[in-house]
């Protein structure tokens, strides 16, 4: 690609000037850091909304109810992915968005870790699902086919959006949903923990009473070692040696 002369204005100063700006503007990113976790806390004080309807999907196995998407675990954060016949694309790709959203998902196995399972859901028949994975790369995203009003009843029938459902036994109840411009930050395992009922689950948040919690850094793991016990102290002596050095904050920072 040939390169241009940048045609910008912008002053030129000294390491110690730079460094003066840096943070004036660090503090505002501390604000911000600080009201994105405020609004965090608010959505685990949204209401519930019990889901009464019985939807069906059809997944790699066979027939699968919302239930099932849990795949036993207490949360459930569920993005509805244009790939169907009429979309931009189809059939050899899914929507250029929702395709941008796929390939942001970091690995799975952490938000595993916090009891929450990440799941997509398309209209397009597995078949297809399974190609588009192979194609591009997404293997790791379990994705199924919706077959009824469930796109309709949560808001995504004409436009993307996650939500976010939360389970007691076999009671499904939606605790929050996400879309539009709100997707844009969503991918890493912080962004889909922040947006679910329970949060991070870490000691720092702000969080109703008897919500789970364990301390800041040490749920952490490497992706292929979690359920490891010999991992796990690994991962804790490291902290402690970093919280000695006064290095390593309790999440508040």
């Amino acid at each position: 690609m040939k390169t241009t002369e940048l045609e910008l204005d912008r002053e030129v100063v000294s390491a110690q000037e730079w460094e003066a700006a840096r943070q004036q503007l660090l503090m505002k990113e501390k604000e911000l850091t600080r009201a994105r976790d405020a609004l965090a806390a608010e959505r685990r004080r949204m209401p519930w909304l019990a889901v009464e309807k019985d939807y069906e999907f059809d997944g790699p196995n066979g027939k699968a109810s919302l239930l099932d998407l849990f795949d036993g675990r207490r949360q459930l954060i569920l993005y509805r992915a244009f790939f169907e016949p009429g979309v931009v694309g189809w059939p050899e790709h899914a929507c250029v968005g929702c395709s941008m959203m796929a390939d942001h998902v970091g690995n799975l196995a952490h938000a595993n870790a916090r009891d929450t399972t990440l799941a997509f859901a398309s209209r397009a028949p597995q078949k297809d699902i399974k190609r588009l994975k192979t194609r591009m790369g997404w293997e790791r995203i379990p994705w199924y086919t919706i077959t009824d009003d469930f796109d309709k009843d949560f808001g995504v029938d004409e436009w993307h959006g996650h939500n976010a459902f939360i389970r007691d036994g076999d009671k499904i109840f939606r605790t929050y949903f996400i879309n539009g411009r709100g997707d844009e930050a969503m991918g890493s395992t912080w962004s889909y923990l922040d947006m679910t009922a329970l949060g991070r689950q870490e000691e720092w948040e702000e969080s109703p009473k008897g919500y789970p919690q364990t301390a800041p850094y040490e749920w952490w793991n490497w992706h292929d070692e979690y359920g490891s016990d010999e991992a796990s102290a690994k991962v804790r002596e490291q902290i402690r040696r970093g919280r000695e050095a006064g290095q390593a904050s309790d999440g508040t920072k």
